[in-house]
């Protein structure tokens, strides 16, 4: 990846020497070694270059080391002859020594927004009424001097106290990492953290390279200029963020915090020590000598950079590397001057100069012409670096399946930097996941496949096609599928990975789950160990990315891998099914209504990988269930396919499970049982009693025969009577008796009529049996059902009588008779209508049912010459049918019993009616004076006889008491002690204990 595009020239043909660089607004300030400044009116969009605007001649005697701006006081700092110095804008007058700062080697600016107290702000004053904090711009100014530092600090523009200790060695760079944290470098070697506050230092320590002293003697092959730098090195130290530093040790840099100690324990390795260092945020610039860079080994040349000779195996040009802060690995490498030269040797000298110590600020180079008549004549060249924008960054990361680097780029920007953020992170983050997965990190692709909500079919597609069925997708479509460029590799192309292809694609999946993950090495340019440079290196310890962690993994079984992968699924579905039910919930969808959805086969692939990557509870009820058909049913192949014992629970459970991509692996296991309880749970009823038919064909016993699919029809409601009157057909040819069964359910209640019709026309006798069962059993009083039993009880004798068969006639005959005597919910003119002129005695039934009992004797005496039964129809009791007028006339004498005489009221009442019947009556007479005392006298008789009987009854009740008798009150034994006997029940206490007793029955709520 190239982050930056090739530099572009600023300033050319300057014919001073160029020390000191600062950008502010509009303004590009260029302090030289002369003292002069160059004031030029430059602007980031401009591809022109910059028009100079200004020249201060003279600022100082000798060459300007350092150019710093301070908002507070609009000044910009000058670090001159070992003092800096304020020059306020525009006019640079007058100007301010800091006299306190000489002998400064360097400084640094920093600003910052502190709540300061009222009290702190305003020295006390008109203090009064403010509450809180008063946000206060501070600005710091630390300044490197001879073994000591000084602290200018202004707070809102106002001058505070000059602050200065003594340290033990002169910074040679000074940079902040935060308003109260300094870094400074005393040398190449010696690096310290200062404490503005506490006014303390801090040596940093970190481990020595093993190469220190071969790598330091390639450096400093430099032309006549030095720019300054003399033979002296100069040390290499920037600010990264407000926690970070980057350090620089011979040929290795080290990353350390605020503690002084590292914050990664990746270093960053140059095959030299580097010149310098710079930091463009998230970027770390270094310029590295010529002959010690290795061509690439593709034998290309990066873009905008010079034709390097074929036969040399290292860049005999100063080379400017780029590396990323975030990976600590080289992204990008410059070779100067990036023109095409014909001489393959170096031809200039460049130094790097931020133009401010922000870490956003933009990065300058400036170059110098090694040959001093060509220094002379063509001067100098400042070029600047102009970042891509973080959008192609990002895109070329990604194209290049760094996702990795991808996310800490995207980790670093801010949300105004790249409105899509959110997006591109979630985006990359799935590829990642698809990374991982191909490299065999399953756990850690499926918690990124959770924590996205990404399409459960994508996730599934990643298996091969006995899971994932017409889902599975091979693996060189993983990428596209998740939205990547097509056509690109599951590895870095930089990676040296190792993948198989196969012809079919399915296999090739399974192939990769099963195999252990390709060893890849990181991402970088390596040195070459075949030249006389290479050969003085030690060997480095290699980085890994994430493509490359796994470099190192033993190989293990193949079916291990592909365990792991399929227990990973299990943990992504059993995470996705709750949630998805939830979400069904929601919206009144339960699973026991899958039956009435499209089918998921009905739906193309195309349209199932359509299906977005949002969290559930905004996902359409269609969309939804889709997401449910998609989990069960890989959840289903997935224990079809590792763990078959655990698909009975999953069929006995409503779910949403495809039976179109299941049900022949299941037949072809042998898996009837499953496949019946998934039908069932599908309503596929017919499909399952088919099975249940088939798989009888194999049994010998009866009952092992017809009992599974009598069963399963019992449990079938109403809206599936054609089902099964269509299943039951080839039961009831097998055994009648037991396809009974079948209309004798308690679960569920068929149609009657609808049953009756259909059992009639495979036989009458079955007909007759069920509306027998409806009658008895189900308490059925419908007049059309008995008309129909004694209509079917008539044909069947008549059918039996008409064959010849007198036994099964005289049979059925019986049973008519006995139907038509002992009912009265049928209707006996429309059957006495249906009856044939030799049926004598049914017709004398029926012609008394209808009243007209003269006509039922006469068939009786004269035709049957039965006269036992013309006996009994001539004391047979009223018609049932008539009205009972009984309570209405009970009701007329209550009314009217003043008028009425008693005694003969009574009189005329039918023997059967009760005293309760007449108490009203009873109680009207009871008060008129007339009443015979007679009827007293009989009262109190009957009652006296009464109490008599009861006492008698009494009496002649006996009580046992044995030895293990116990006394219900004490719970003791009753021994030979005196008893008492209670009434009713005779109940046997102790004597003491009876009054107790008594009480205790008396009050049963005790």
């Amino acid at each position: 990846m190239a982050p930056f595009d090739p530099p572009t020239t600023v300033l050319s043909g300057f014919k001073e020497r160029p020390e000191a660089l600062l950008v502010q607004g509009d303004r590009l300030y260029v302090g030289t070694a002369t003292g002069n400044l160059f004031i030029y009116e430059h602007s980031e969009l401009s591809e022109n270059g910059s028009t100079l605007v200004d020249t201060k001649k003279a600022l100082s005697r000798r060459p300007i080391d350092q150019l710093g701006y301070i908002k507070d006081v609009n000044s910009l700092v000058i670090l001159s002859e070992t003092i800096p110095t304020l020059y306020p804008l525009p006019s640079f007058a007058p100007p301010t020594p800091l006299t306190r700062a000489k002998g400064a080697f360097s400084f640094a600016v920093h600003s910052s927004v502190h709540n300061v107290a009222p009290s702190d702000a305003q020295g006390g004053a008109n203090s009064v009424g403010r509450a809180g904090p008063i946000p206060t711009m501070v600005t710091q100014l630390i300044v490197g001097c001879r073994r000591k530092v000084v602290v200018y600090t202004w707070k809102d523009g106002e001058a505070q106290e000059v602050r200065e200790t003594v340290l033990p060695h002169s910074p040679r760079v000074v940079v902040f990492l935060d308003s109260d944290n300094v870094c400074f470098a005393y040398s190449p070697t010696e690096y310290a953290l200062f404490s503005i506050s506490k006014l303390t230092t801090l040596d940093i320590t970190t481990p020595i390279s093993a190469s220190a002293s071969s790598m330091g003697a390639f450096s400093g092959i430099t032309g006549y200029m030095t720019l300054g730098l003399g033979s002296r090195a100069k040390p290499g130290l920037v600010r990264l963020s407000d926690t970070e530093a980057l350090i620089v040790k011979d040929n290795q840099g080290f990353i350390i915090g605020t503690d002084g100690k590292q914050t990664k324990p990746e270093t960053i390795d140059w095959p030299s020590p580097p010149d310098e260092v710079a930091f463009v945020n998230p970027y770390i610039f270094s310029i590295l000598p010529p002959g010690t860079v290795p061509v690439p080994e593709n034998g290309g040349t990066p873009p905008g950079s010079a034709a390097v000779a074929p036969q040399s195996s290292l860049i005999p040009s100063p080379v400017v590397q780029v590396i990323s802060s975030l990976t600590t690995q080289p992204v990008q490498t410059l070779p100067f001057p990036p023109t095409p030269v014909a001489s393959p040797t170096a031809t200039c000298t460049i130094r790097l100069l931020t133009s401010s110590p922000a870490a956003k600020a933009p990065l300058f180079l400036v170059t110098t012409p090694s040959d001093r008549t060509a220094a002379t004549a063509e001067g100098s060249s400042i070029w600047q670096f102009r970042m891509r924008s973080w959008g192609d960054q990002i895109d070329e990361l990604v194209q290049r399946c760094l996702y990795s680097e991808a996310l800490l780029l995207l980790d670093t920007l801010d949300q105004g930097l790249l409105p899509d953020k959110d997006q591109r992170r979630t985006h990359i983050r799935a590829l990642h996941a698809v990374s991982q997965f191909r490299l065999g990190k399953f756990d850690d692709a499926i918690n990124s496949f959770i924590e996205l909500d990404l399409n459960p079919a994508k996730v599934v597609a990643l298996y091969p096609e006995r899971i994932a069925g017409r889902l599975s997708v091979p693996p060189d479509d993983w990428i596209p599928l998740f939205g990547g460029p097509a056509n690109q590799s599951l590895t870095p192309k930089n990676d040296d990975a190792m993948s198989t292809k196969s012809k079919d694609d399915n296999a090739s999946k399974e192939k990769l789950l099963e195999q252990s993950p390709s060893p890849a090495t990181a991402v970088r340019t390596p040195v070459r160990r075949g030249t006389a440079f290479g050969a003085l290196l030690s060997s480095s310890k290699d980085k890994d990315d994430d493509t490359a962690s796994i470099s190192g993994r033993k190989k293990v079984k193949q079916v291990d891998d592909f365990s792991r992968s399929v227990d990973a699924l299990w943990r992504y579905l059993t995470d996705r099914r709750p949630k998805v039910a939830g979400a069904l919930s929601a919206v009144h969808i339960a699973p026991a209504q899958s039956h009435q959805w499209p089918f998921l086969s009905e739906t193309s692939t195309e349209e199932l990988f359509a299906l977005p990557n949002i969290p559930l509870a905004l996902l359409t009820p269609e969309q939804l269930v889709r997401f449910a058909q998609i989990v069960d049913t890989a959840l289903f192949k997935s224990y079809l396919v590792t763990q078959p014992a655990l698909l009975g629970a999953l069929c006995r459970l409503a779910n949403w499970c495809e039976v179109s991509e299941v049900e022949e692996e299941l037949r072809a296991r042998e898996k009837f049982a499953e496949l019946i309880y998934l039908y069932n749970g599908k309503k596929m009823h017919a499909k399952a009693l088919n099975l249940l038919h088939q798989l009888s064909e194999k049994e010998t016993d009866m009952r092992d025969k017809l009992d599974p699919s009598i069963s399963y029809l019992r449990k079938l409601g109403p809206e599936y009577i054609n089902q099964v009157f269509e299943s039951s057909r080839w039961i009831f040819k097998e055994d009648r008796d037991m396809a009974f069964q079948i209309f004798t359910s308690d679960d569920v209640e068929l149609p009657r009529t609808q049953v009756t019709d259909y059992l009639e026309k495979i036989d009458p006798t079955i007909s007759a049996r069920y509306i027998e069962y409806l009658i008895d059993e189900k308490g059925e009083e419908s007049p059309a059902f008995h008309d129909r039993l004694a209509e079917l009880y008539l044909n069947m004798t008549l059918s039996a009588r008409k064959r010849g068969d007198e036994t099964k006639g005289s049979e059925v005959y019986s049973k008519l008779l006995r139907f038509i005597d002992s009912t009265d919910h049928y209707r006996p003119d429309r059957l006495y209508g249906l009856l044939s002129e030799n049926l004598y005695e049914a017709r004398a039934v029926l012609l008394g049912r209808m009243g007209r009992h003269d006509h039922a004797l006469e068939l009786y005496v004269y035709k049957l010459r039965d006269y036992s039964k013309a006996e009994d129809s001539t004391s047979a009791p009223p018609n049932k049918a008539a009205p009972n007028l009984l309570q209405p006339a009970l009701d007329l004498i209550s009314r009217h019993s003043p008028r009425l005489d008693s005694i003969e009221t009574l009189q005329l009442l039918p023997p059967l009616v009760t005293a309760r019947d007449v108490r009203p009556f009873l109680q009207e007479a009871l008060r008129v004076p007339i009443f015979d005392t007679h009827v007293i006298r009989d009262v109190h008789k009957a009652r006296n006889e009464q109490v008599a009987r009861k006492l008698m009854l009494l009496e002649s009740r006996r009580v046992k008491v044995t030895d293990s008798r116990i006394c219900p009150q004490c719970h003791k034994r009753l021994g030979s002690s005196v008893i008492a006997v209670h009434a009713p029940r005779g109940e046997v206490t102790h004597y003491q204990c009876r009054d107790a007793f008594a009480r205790r029955l008396n009050d049963p709520t005790r």
